[in-house]
């Protein structure tokens, strides 16, 4: 990224000189002009400080220090920057240290900030956290200032931030690069799909994501998903746009068609509260992937929302007993990756530590302790959690989120799903049998529950995740374990 760009650095030269003029020649002129007037008995009320700088000067004392090699311009230019200085500056400050491998650079950086926060922290991460509580001014340059240094990692990444300031619903400074190229993951566009007794690479035990949705049965296993974190498939004459976040542990099929208009997603190469954000190929705009929402670029202020369609976590075992017509991804993804199970982020899923910060932290759950999340109307007014341990052992669930009554059923595995109760109660739920407070026992499948004089219950939407990346979303859930 940080290379030098010969014309780049000329104009930054340039810039530096008007900068120089105005934070070194002005107070002297000030200062001459005091001491006249003083010889008079005339003084006016002049102080003899820098004249602010403009947004695209600051800029490109910042770009100086990502780009130019020369020490001593990188001391002049944190000198005027120091010299004039202002809370915006303090995110793409922290940004330059997470490139940065310049050790001097690194220090000198941090103890600006070191003094002018009268803080102590030394690392990216660290920096990150503290900036994300105390949410500083954010400046227009800072979205030109990113636009700039990550265009270099990946051209498409430029539309992203270019004067995106007025087109942003979400804090510019909680976007954090993921470390990968625009679909750098490469998503899984219409993939081969094969019958059960073809998928001799699956173990029983291996996890799946299993969806259901227009009578259509897929299984999407986690061990060739982890290497995606995408798919795009046909469930009847809806595209489903599957989004799995490595980091969060979540997958949620979204509908992509939205009014009329079908959006084309793809990963973004960026996160969002260490959660993945997708991009739509027309607009360039990021989207919220737990929300189903742009939130930065062009489309930021339209009243798009995806509809969630219910997917399980589940083994690949179960799944087929309960949809011996499934259809299942082929190894044969046109990529060469080693999809054996629990290879792909193996180190992240065994242990508890994040890969980038979050703004919040929460000890009612590990971080990456599963919850299911559902999706019913109105869950974002009433936000709740529940446990997959406590589903695991209690096996159902009964309650309802923002007065939507609802029921959990779910196996030994953990592997839920949710119906609707339209107020009815339930008394117990065993060897698949539920059976009423009055008695009547209901008729249980994959996508409905059907009772006395056939009324039927149909199932609402839902996913799990990992507690920190809801938590960080949606702080004041109801967690339930």
């Amino acid at each position: 990224v940080l290379y030098s760009h010969r014309s780049h650095l000329i104009q930054i030269q340039l810039t530096r000189l008007r900068v120089m003029i105005k934070s070194i020649i002005i107070p002297i002129l000030i200062t001459l002009l005091t001491l006249s007037c003083q010889a008079n008995n005339n003084v006016p009320d002049l102080q003899v400080t820098s004249s602010e700088l403009s947004d695209k000067e600051v800029l490109d004392l910042l770009f100086i220090l990502v780009y130019n090699n020369d020490n001593s311009d990188e001391v002049d230019a944190l000198s005027l920057l120091d010299k004039n200085w202002e809370e915006g500056m303090i995110a793409p400050l922290v940004e330059i240290m997470r490139f940065s491998n310049d050790r001097t650079q690194l220090s000198n950086i941090n103890n600006l900030l070191n003094r002018k926060t009268d803080q102590s922290h030394a690392s990216f991460f660290e920096w990150m956290q503290w900036i994300w509580e105390l949410k500083p001014d954010i400046e227009p340059y800072y979205y030109n200032f990113k636009a700039e240094v990550y265009k270099h990692i990946d051209p498409r990444f430029f539309n992203y931030f270019e004067g995106r300031e007025n087109e942003a619903n979400i804090r510019l400074e909680e976007v954090v690069w993921g470390g990968v190229l625009q679909d750098g993951i490469p998503p899984l566009r219409h993939p081969d799909l094969i019958d059960p007794g073809q998928a001799d690479y699956l173990a029983d035990t291996d996890v799946v994501f299993g969806a259901f949705i227009n009578g259509v049965a897929k299984a999407y296993p986690k061990r060739i998903l982890a290497w995606h974190e995408m798919f795009v498939d046909e469930f009847g004459d809806e595209i489903i746009c599957g989004v799995y976040c490595t980091l969060c542990g979540t997958v949620i099929a979204y509908n992509t068609e939205h009014n009329g208009v079908q959006h084309d997603l793809g990963t973004s190469g960026f996160l969002y509260k260490s959660n993945k954000l997708m991009y739509d190929n027309a607009t360039q705009s990021l989207w919220n992937t737990i929300e189903g929402k742009p939130v930065l670029g062009p489309l930021y202020d339209s009243d798009i929302e995806l509809e969630v369609r219910p997917i399980v976590t589940t083994t690949w075992g179960e799944w087929k007993k309960i949809h011996p017509d499934t259809k299942v991804l082929s190894l044969d993804t046109g990529h060469n990756r080693d999809y054996g199970e629990g290879v792909a982020y193996q180190n992240y899923f065994n242990n508890d530590d994040l890969m980038f910060p979050v703004p919040l932290s929460n000890n009612k759950l590990k971080n990456k302790d599963e919850v299911l999340i559902i999706r019913t109307e109105g869950h974002r007014e009433d936000p709740q959690a529940i446990s997959i341990k406590y589903l695991k052992k209690k096996q159902w669930h009964q309650g309802n989120i923002n007065k939507v009554p609802y029921i959990v059923l779910a196996d030994k595995s953990g592997a839920a799903r949710v119906f609707e109760r339209d107020g009815i109660e339930f008394k117990s739920f065993k060897k698949n049998k539920l059976i009423d407070v009055d008695g009547n026992e209901w008729q249980v499948s994959h996508d409905k529950l059907v009772g006395p004089d056939n009324k039927t219950l149909y199932r609402h939407p839902s996913h799990n995740t990992f507690w920190f990346a809801w938590f960080n979303t949606y702080p004041n859930t109801r967690l339930i374990k």
